[in-house]
């Protein structure tokens, strides 16, 4: 039997997983009993950042602990949840699984995704995935690309659709007075000289209006950790200005929603917080001066309309979505959200009592010790185990030596196909 108010554990790590796993739970019936936990890892959000990733949280969710995966374990064991939410990093997803399964007498239904913008679909993130009974995406184009890929990667695999947790519902109004937010990333643009640029046009726009702020919102200070490490931030890079950027050029953190509430516009390479712009109702310019390709994460806007360059954040000129792009893209309505219906189906299913485990489809040759390397390379300093150590000696020398041995291969592929078609 299903119990009519089942017990859903969100388990998440960095700040952008915290912040989907929290909003995405808030979005799960407000009758079930629902918990966060956050787990101790190498990129364990700071106190400021998780008050941040927090702050849209549902008010009868309580504040969730910090736990390392030993206390993890204890606290599944306790709780003998329904559901698992979980909400971390790729190479952490099957670890987390290890350890739910080893705590729970029933298996509990294992829910997973992605916290933001997911095209391309990749095959890591589904290979790391391959175990979760339901898996959440954001929008029409994200399920079909991402089912088209499992099939053929031969991956069985549920796509539940959720309108983005985190989304204020949409507005019309705008701010033409108030501040430019540049929403700022740690993975793109990823070379020093492409931030610098960048930069530098942030600059001049400030120089344009000196009235008006150009704020450079960050997600994490000096010293605090991301979902993905940033090698060049911007606080440094602003002591690298030359010329010395304008006063009205300025660096904060903060929730996304607060800036948004009173910006005029919002600027961005390729992050979410363009899709939280044009929820707010807030004109996006998406610049496409390093190109537009995978490796960059904007393939999605192509046919948004919100493609501009830098000459258009300048001017002050900021794009509104094309209407056919908005409900194949995130904007498709709750009505058509599906998650919730297919966790449910899947809690009916488990009751049952015939709920096997998914298999791995990579990474699962080695037995106890290749555990214990999936651990400690997720949890780093986090993972105090002895067996682990021993796993980090003796795998990190294989590891270097396969990935020369297919750099080898590959290098010995590529002469050959020169060789067997020389140029003409």
């Amino acid at each position: 039997m299903v119990t009519d108010q089942p017990r859903i554990l969100a388990i998440a790590d960095s700040d952008s997983y915290v912040k989907w796993g929290a909003a995405l739970l808030s979005r799960a019936p407000s009758d079930w009993d629902r918990r966060l936990l956050v787990l101790a890892s190498p990129v364990l959000p700071s106190a400021d950042q998780l008050s941040v990733a927090l702050a849209d949280m549902d008010d009868g969710i309580e504040k969730p602990a910090i736990v390392d995966l030993s206390a993890l374990a204890v606290r599944v064991r306790g709780m003998q949840p329904d559901a698992v939410l979980i909400s971390v990093r790729g190479p952490l997803v099957k670890v987390v699984v290890r350890a739910v399964v080893a705590a729970t007498t029933v298996r509990p239904v294992i829910v997973t995704g992605l916290p933001g913008i997911s095209v391309p679909a990749t095959r890591m993130a589904i290979a790391h995935r391959a175990q979760a009974d339901l898996f959440v995406l954001h929008s029409h184009r994200e399920v079909r690309e991402f089912s088209a890929l499992a099939e053929r990667m031969r991956v069985t695999q549920s796509f539940g659709l959720a309108t983005l947790p985190f989304l204020q519902d949409p507005v019309t109004a705008t701010c033409s007075t108030g501040d430019i937010i540049f929403a700022a990333q740690a993975k793109v643009p990823v070379e020093k000289s492409d931030r610098l640029t960048l930069l530098g046009w942030l600059a001049e726009s400030a120089r344009q209006d000196p009235s008006r702020r150009v704020v450079v919102k960050v997600r994490a200070q000096p010293g605090e950790y991301q979902t993905h490490a940033e090698t060049h931030d911007y606080a440094q890079l602003m002591t690298e200005l030359l010329p010395p950027p304008p006063a009205n050029l300025v660096i904060e953190g903060g929730p996304m929603s607060v800036h948004l509430a009173g910006a005029s516009g919002l600027v961005t390479v390729s992050s979410t917080a363009a899709i939280e712009a044009v929820a707010f109702g807030r004109p996006v310019l998406a610049l496409d001066d390093f190109g537009v390709a995978p490796s960059l994460i904007n393939t999605v806007f192509e046919g948004s309309g919100l493609f501009g360059r830098a000459a258009d954040l300048i001017a002050g000129r900021f794009m509104q979505p094309a209407p056919d792009w908005l409900s194949n893209n995130y904007f498709h309505g709750v009505d058509s959200d599906t998650w919730v219906e297919k966790l449910r189906a899947l809690l009916v299913a488990r009751s049952s009592g015939v709920f096997p485990l998914k298999s791995l489809h990579r990474g699962i040759a080695g037995g106890r010790l290749r555990r214990a390397w999936d651990r400690k390379r997720a949890l780093g300093r986090f993972d105090r185990s002895w067996v682990g150590i021993v796993a980090l000696a003796v795998g990190m020398p294989s590891m270097v030596a396969f990935r020369s041995m297919r750099r080898l291969r590959r290098v010995i592929r590529r002469t050959r196909t020169t060789s067997d078609h020389p140029a003409q």
